[in-house]
Formats: structure tokens, C-alpha cells, sequence
């Protein structure tokens, strides 16, 4: 049996979502539950990636399938597609199965040309109408199908405007859209050295290949890759029969979600326009009206629309995001799915529906994308720095929290202005489109003149989690001259601005911030979240600040404190120094008695901090050469110190120099060559233990000494000889012990496939994901990033390994090395201490190969945190 590719509304349901798409599925769902959905039919996921297996063709069967369902949908409404009498209009849209706002193409009106038009018109008595719709099918047709700049088309229309005399689109006379329709096509025929495509069959197929080639676009890409969206998904096309918004007074088009997107308050919010098409509400091209006043110009119709609300909020058990039309006083259903929301919107509309009964506490869990969570862990803004600032604007507070950067005018500009300072960026546009994604995403916060709380600006800013102010009328942007006016000042590109995306004020000034908290709705999911999580959550922590922050969102305890971080304040790099000059061992060790009280001085607050929880400490890892001078002035000072030549110094450096220092002499290799360095390390860690369980008898402190980098068990072996005799040294002279683990850092391939045989000296493994990806892929951390970006455009990697854990290779070693450590020493303690303890999908996989815990930086804990919650939910151990 050949398969299926198209099916109508009626034949799906909400389950169908990896065959039509999140819309295709749920405009079924709504024609299921008998709403007013215009009556359509989807072309499937799986007709998209035969499209892209096929070298980007439609295959015949599948042509004449879609034209099998065309002419059904012909029978359903009574209309004929290409028909002068009667006309079928259509509305092409995509559907992916994860949604992502604003990132494809959406096609409306297709179906018309010079002859249909006039039928259009002759069977509405609307000329207006039926060329608006017209010119605005060239220019949606021209943009997504023929890929002509959007731009060319608006600047034609503006000149109209201007020639007129008026100020928004529905001023303009039958008589101008019908000359906008002819100017359009002179604009095509010129760019495009054809006519314009006049049979609607062309057009229809010309559509959906472009929806399916919009999968492929750069902003899907980069959208993809920062939502984990695997490509092989592909994306389902909507084709739908036209309501029209724009046939006067009595039609209309609007957004509006069951709850407030942007705060989770329980009330019906969203926006619409009278005389218009949904595009105009979206693009912010005129100021809509809110969703309650429709209840004034039209109340059947809002009372309609607000039972739909809530009936579709019920049914889904979640807040819904709606697109609806209102043609000539009749409401149709254009879509429905789960709102993006805030983090700040989420956390409350989760706890909220537990409340109201509607879910579980699991559901309110699963409902949470924890990377959302980083846009409540950044610093808010000093509430005495904000009171001594003046705004210089304000418009409409379109995804809250602060953001203060410096003025990028263009996407391009915000990444490259972010690349080469490293300072915080916010991006001012007239408006944003989807080809600003990447810029979007880099920036602190963003700034629109125009668009409302539903336009793609704040729409795609509060998915992001990213501070959004939107449709700011009084902002005069000079985009070629990079600057622009607001409240009698001129800003420039390059000066700081700050915006706060909860009351909309636009201040033309820095303004300090102060940390986040977590307290209410986020603290009370926190709290579900840790009884469901089976995954410890400790944080990466070099100093007890960092611990204390990690503390404060959650931790458990600490899964890495890196030594070496302790040694480049301006007291500790001269005796570091001095120590890696030495010529002789009694050299070094006078050099390292100078660093001992430093170390334990910094153990001692890391373990006050902590309070008895677990603490991790890595002896020295990287490379020495990265501790010596290379200014002049600094080498001729520590060569005046030590005795010793300039010219000496600097042959010690050039010696120390590696081809390749992240695979060289570093990590337990130091401590093979220079012992000395570990019995100093093991000292102070002791000595702080000791001397902290004295002060605080109620703690129970037991330090984890971890050896770096070992690879064979002979190397861990003797490190730990060391780390034991200096231990039992020490117990005596003090009469005093504490207990202690001796483990390591599983970080080169070796280890991973030898697990079995470290466990017989290692009492916990912590994999050091960085490098083991590093050195499994052959990836140098530092240079993947020039490379990286030609792979992703090529397809040969989704995601960068180093951001989410390579499942299938390295993810493979670190299974590897849980199964084989287990089996030799089934209590030993398993954890991941790389960057990818904070990232959802990969904490997702830890779970699943039996780690006991994972270790983050102190801002991912919270992400970690849920994440494990719902890995546990998904995957029950």
C-alpha cells in the first residue's frame, strides 16, 4: 500500500503531531471538537523529507495526492480554485512538529490573478478588498517563494502613502490598491525577468516547496540548534481555505492567548484589528486594539471567542496562543497551540493550574523548559541605581526583566559588536523579522519602534527569555546614520541603553543590576521538582562567593573546584612562579611553602561555605608554562627575585612551551614529575578540613581529592601514594584526622575504556566532559568554534559537542565508564563535572546511564535541577 501524504482536517487528530505538525494536529483537534476552523488539509512531515531525499522535488504521486485533496476541499466549500464564478482561496502556512514562532513562511490569499480578482470582487461588491488581497499575495508570494527583498515592496507602498497624503494602508482607495497590484508586478517582472505566475496550481506548488525549503533557512537552522529541534523532523504545510479579515468594518483579524504570556495573570489577553489580515497584527504595521475591547465592538463575537478560550485552555490543559479571523461578523478558528510564555509567566501558570486543579505537579514540572529558567537567574536592576535614573521613553513592556548594552542597530552588527568587545549588546530595530533570530538571540534585550505585545519581536524575545520592549512610537531611528532620537537625546551605535521589559521604560544609560532570587512560584516548582529528581545537583565552584550563589539556587554541594583559578592574584603568581623557575626540588618546595597558607586560607572559606556538603577539589591541571610572565617588565622582575637572568627566565619559558599543552605535561603528570605539588595541595585541603571541623564539631567534612587527567591506574596509583603518605603525615603531627576520597577526573578516552581497572583505586569518578569530548572527537575546545559554524551549515553536526553531550560517541565512554567502575567497586560515586552538567538534554542523558549527581556553574543549577526532575519523570530509574 503506497503511503499517505495529505490529509484533510477532518481525518487527523491532536495525536497526529509527528505527521501533520503541531498546527496540522491541532487544527484537526479544533475541527474534532466541532470549532469554526476553515477547512484545509495538511501535507505531512514525511512528505518534507522525501522533498529533501528526492534532491528538493515533489515527487508526482505526491503532486497529484495534494491535487486529489484540493479538489475535496473544492466540494467542502463550494467553491472552485481558479475560478472567476466562485473562487477558492487559500492560505498556505508551515507546521512543524515542535512549534517555532515566526522562524517559517505563511503564504495567504494564494489563488489569485487578474482574472480571479475581478470575480472577487464582483461576488463581495468589494474592489477594495479584493485587491488588497491581491497586492498582498504578490508581495507574500514574491518574499517566500521567490526570495525578493520584502523591503522593495514596503518602500512602494510607503510612496503611495506619501503621494496620498495618509498615514496607514487602510486609507489607501480601491483605485491605489489596484495601481499597488500593477506597481507590484512591474517591481516582480523587473527582479525576476518573468511575469508574475498566473495559474494557481503553479502557485499553490510553488508555496508548499517553498514551505519545506523554509525548514532549511538559516533562522530554522539557528533556531533548531538553539531548541535541541532535530532536522530529520521536517515540516508539515497547511493548506487553508481563506477567512478574510480584511472586508471591512464587520471583519477582522487578531492574537490572543488564554493567559497573559508575559506575567501568567488568568485573563483573556491579546490584540486585533478591524479591516485587516493576520500578517498586520503580527508585522506591529498599525497599533492594534486589546482582546477586551473587541467585546465592545463586537460582543457576540467576543463571547464567542472567550468560550473557545477556555474550552481549548481545558482541553489542552495548558495556556493556549490563538489566531483567529472575523469575516463579515463570523469568528473562525485559524490556529491554536501552547503560548510561549515568560519564564516568570511559566512558573506561575504551572503552579497555577495545580491549583485549579487542572494538572499534576509532574505535569506542572514537565511543562517548564528549564532552559527558560536563565532569564530569572541573571541580575534585575539595583532598585536605588533605577531611582536615581530618568527614563528617556517608555513603550510597551513586551517580555520582562532589565537589560543594559550597547546599541547594535542591525542583527549582523549586535553579533559582530559582540564578538569583538565582549560587551553586552542591545539590538534597536524598527522592527524585527525572522532573519534577526541570531541577532535576537546574542542580545541582552531588544527595542522596537513599532509591533505590539503580540508582534514577532516580543513574541520570539519572551520564548527567548530575553528582555523586550516593543512598539516605541516616539523613537526615531536613523538606521544609516547608526543613531537614534528618544526624549531630546541622540543615541549612537556603541552607547549604552537600558531597557526593563517589566514596566517598559527605555532608559539612554547604564544602569547597575543587582542578582536574582528564587522565592514564590519559582521556589514552590523548585520544591516539586527536587522531590521528584533522582540526580544530585552540585555546582562548579573555585571560590566561596561562587559556592554561596550556587547555594543560594540549590546546590548540593560542589563538583569541581579548580586550583589552579587560586593562584593568579597579584600575591600568588610570584611565588607560583618562582616555584615553576626552580632548578632544584628544595627551590620549589621553599616556593610552595609560601603557597600552602593561600591554599588553606581558600579551602577554609570554600568549606565554611558549605557547611559539611560534599566539596570536590582538583589538583592543579593545566599546563605551567600558563602561569608565567610574558610581558618584559614581569620577567625582569621575577629574574631580579630569583637571582636569575632575564635571559635565563626566558629559556625556562621557551622550554616549557608545548605544541599541543592540552595534551602535554599537565594534569596528574605534574604531580608524577613534581610530587612536591600534590603533597602541598593535599596538605592544605587536609589542614582546612581539620581545622574547620574543630570550629563547627556538628560538620561533617570529608574532602574529595580528585587526580586530574589520569589514564592508566599505575598513574593514579602512585599520585594517590603521595596523596595518602602526606595525609598520614599530617594526621600524626596534628593528632587530629578527618576522612577523606581519593578519585578521579575521567577525561581521556583511556580511562573510560580502563574504568574497571581505575576503580580498583579511584573511589569516585567525576567524568571531565570538556576534554573527553576534546580529546574523543579530536576537537580542540578553543578552535572548534572557527569550523564548526561550515559543519552546521553542511548538516554534518546539529549542535556543538561541546554545548550538548555527544550521545552516541562520547556518551558511549561515559556509559562505558559508569558500567565498569560500578562493577568493580559498586559504591563508588559517580558524577559529570563539564559544562554540560547545566544543559536539559544532556543532564537528561546522565540520568540515564546512572550517574549520582551532575556539577554545573552556580547559574545552571536551577536548569539542572529541573531538568533531572523531568529526566526522572521520563525515564523512572
Amino acid at each position: 500500500m503506497s503511503a499517505k501524504y495529505v490529509y484533510l482536517f477532518s481525518e487527523g487528530n491532536g495525536k497526529m503531531r509527528e505527521l501533520l505538525g503541531g498546527k496540522g494536529a491541532n487544527l484537526a483537534e479544533m475541527t474534532n471538537l466541532g470549532m469554526p476552523v476553515p477547512q484545509g488539509f495538511t501535507v505531512t512531515t514525511e512528505a518534507c523529507t522525501r522533498y529533501y531525499e528526492d534532491g528538493k522535488t515533489i515527487a508526482p504521486e505526491i503532486e497529484a495526492e495534494i491535487f486529489t485533496y484540493l479538489k475535496t476541499l473544492e466540494e467542502m466549500t463550494g467553491k472552485t480554485f481558479g475560478s472567476k464564478e466562485n473562487p477558492l482561496m487559500v492560505s498556505v502556512r508551515s507546521g512543524a512538529r515542535a512549534s517555532m514562532p515566526g522562524m517559517m513562511d505563511t503564504i495567504l490569499n494564494l489563488g489569485l490573478n487578474d482574472e480571479v480578482v475581478e470575480g472577487l470582487s464582483a461576488l463581495t461588491q468589494n474592489e477594495r478588498f479584493a485587491y488588497d488581497s491581491y497586492r498582498r499575495f504578490i508581495q507574500m508570494y514574491s518574499d517566500v517563494v521567490c526570495e525578493l527583498p520584502k523591503s522593495h515592496f514596503e518602500r512602494i507602498i510607503d510612496e503611495m502613502k506619501e503621494k496620498r497624503g495618509v498615514q496607514h494602508d487602510t486609507e489607501l482607495t480601491a483605485a491605489d490598491m489596484k495601481e499597488l497590484v500593477s506597481l507590484f508586478k512591474a517591481a516582480y517582472k523587473e527582479m525576476m525577468k518573468e511575469d508574475f505566475p498566473s495559474d494557481p496550481r503553479e502557485q499553490l506548488m510553488g508555496a508548499i516547496k517553498a514551505v519545506f525549503r523554509s525548514w532549511d533557512n538559516p533562522r530554522a537552522i539557528y533556531y533548531r540548534r538553539m531548541n535541541d529541534i532535530p532536522s530529520s523532523w521536517g515540516t508539515a504545510v497547511n493548506v487553508q481555505s481563506m477567512a478574510y479579515g480584511n472586508m471591512g468594518d464587520t471583519s477582522g483579524t487578531g492574537v490572543a492567548f488564554t493567559r497573559n504570556p508575559a506575567t501568567g495573570e488568568k485573563k483573556l489577553y491579546g490584540e486585533f484589528l478591524m479591516n485587516a489580515q493576520g500578517e498586520d497584527v503580527v508585522a506591529g504595521i498599525r497599533t492594534p486594539q486589546t482582546i477586551d475591547q473587541l467585546r465592545d465592538v463586537m460582543p457576540e463575537v467576543y463571547e464567542q471567542f472567550a468560550a473557545i478560550a477556555e474550552k481549548l485552555e481545558k482541553h489542552y490543559h495548558d495556556m493556549q496562543d490563538m489566531e483567529f479571523t472575523i469575516e463579515r461578523g463570523k469568528l473562525y478558528m485559524l490556529q491554536t497551540r501552547n503560548g510561549k510564555r515568560t519564564a516568570a509567566a511559566a512558573l506561575k501558570i504551572a503552579c497555577d493550574l495545580v491549583d485549579e486543579g487542572m494538572i499534576t505537579k509532574e505535569e506542572a514540572v514537565l511543562m517548564v523548559n528549564p532552559k527558560s529558567l536563565d532569564a530569572l537567574l541573571h541580575p534585575q536592576f539595583d532598585p536605588a541605581a533605577l531611582k536615581a535614573a530618568k527614563p528617556i521613553g517608555s513603550a510597551l513592556p513586551a517580555s520582562p526583566g532589565a537589560a543594559c548594552g550597547r546599541v547594535a542597530f542591525s542583527a549582523a552588527d549586535a553579533v559582530k559588536m559582540i564578538e569583538e568587545t565582549g560587551d553586552p549588546v542591545v539590538l534597536v530595530r524598527l522592527e524585527t523579522s525572522p532573519e534577526d533570530i541570531e541577532g535576537m538571540h546574542v542580545s541582552q534585550g531588544i527595542l522596537t519602534a513599532r509591533g505590539g505585545m503580540t508582534s514577532h519581536a516580543a513574541v520570539v524575545a519572551r520564548g527567548m527569555g530575553t528582555c523586550c520592549v516593543a512598539g516605541c512610537g516616539d523613537i526615531v531611528i536613523h538606521e544609516d546614520e547608526k543613531l537614534f532620537q528618544l526624549g531630546g537625546k541622540t543615541i549612537h551605535e556603541g552607547d549604552y541603553i537600558s531597557l526593563d521589559g517589566t514596566t517598559g521604560n527605555i532608559y539612554g544609560e547604564a544602569i547597575k543590576t543587582v542578582p536574582a532570587t528564587i522565592s514564590g512560584d519559582f521556589g514552590r516548582l523548585m520544591g516539586w521538582a527536587d522531590e521528584i529528581r533522582q540526580l544530585g545537583i552540585h555546582t562548579n565552584a573555585d571560590t566561596p562567593q561562587d559556592a554561596q550563589q550556587a547555594l543560594d539556587f540549590g546546590a548540593e554541594g560542589i563538583g569541581l573546584t579548580r586550583t589552579e583559578h587560586m593562584f593568579f592574584g597579584a600575591d600568588r603568581i610570584r611565588p607560583m612562579r618562582k616555584m615553576i623557575l626552580s632548578k632544584t626540588e628544595e627551590q620549589r618546595r621553599k616556593a610552595l611553602a609560601e603557597l600552602l597558607p593561600m591554599q588553606r586560607g581558600d579551602f577554609e572559606g570554600i568549606f565554611e561555605v558549605m557547611h559539611g556538603l560534599p566539596v570536590t577539589i582538583r589538583l592543579l591541571d593545566p599546563p605551567l608554562h600558563e602561569f608565567l610572565p610574558k610581558e618584559e617588565s614581569d620577567i625582569e622582575e621575577i629574574a631580579g627575585e630569583m637571582g636569575l637572568s632575564a635571559v635565563e627566565v626566558k629559556d625556562t619559558i621557551t622550554s616549557l612551551h608545548e605544541f599541543n599543552p592540552m595534551m602535554g605535561h599537565r594534569g596528574c603528570r605534574l604531580a608524577v614529575s613534581y610530587p612536591e605539588i600534590a603533597e602541598m595541595q593535599t596538605r592544605a585541603i587536609l589542614e582546612a578540613a581539620i581545622n574547620v571541623s574543630k570550629k563547627h564539631p556538628g560538620w561533617k567534612i570529608v574532602p574529595e581529592i580528585m587526580v586530574p587527567l589520569a589514564g592508566e591506574v599505575k598513574e593514579l596509583a602512585y599520585v594517590k601514594s603521595i596523596i595518602v603518605d602526606t595525609a598520614n603525615k599530617l594526621f600524626d603531627e596534628v593528632g587530629s584526622k578527618v576522612d577523606y576520597l581519593v578519585g578521579t577526573m575521567v577525561e581521556v578516552p583511556r580511562a573510560a575504556l580502563t574504568a574497571d581497572e581505575i576503580a580498583q583505586e579511584a573511589e569516585f569518578f567525576s567524568f571531565g566532559t570538556n576534554d573527553l569530548t576534546q580529546m574523543c572527537m579530536g576537537f580542540s575546545r578553543d578552535d572548534a568554534g572557527r569550523f564548526l559554524g561550515v559543519y552546521y551549515d553542511k548538516k554534518l553536526y546539529e549542535q556543538d559537542p561541546f554545548a550538548r553531550i555527544d550521545q552516541k560517541g562520547v556518551g558511549k565512554l561515559v556509559e562505558m565508564g559508569v558500567q565498569l567502575g560500578r562493577k568493580t567497586r559498586p559504591d563508588i560515586h559517580l558524577g559529570i563535572c563539564g559544562e554540560h552538567g547545566g544543559d536539559p538534554s544532556s543532564v537528561e542523558f546522565f540520568h540515564r546511564v546512572g550517574l549520582d549527581y551532575v556539577s554545573c556553574s552556580p547559574f545552571r543549577v536551577p536548569v539542572a535541577r529541573l531538568a533531572a526532575a523531568q529526566a526522572a519523570i521520563r525515564f523512572p530509574r
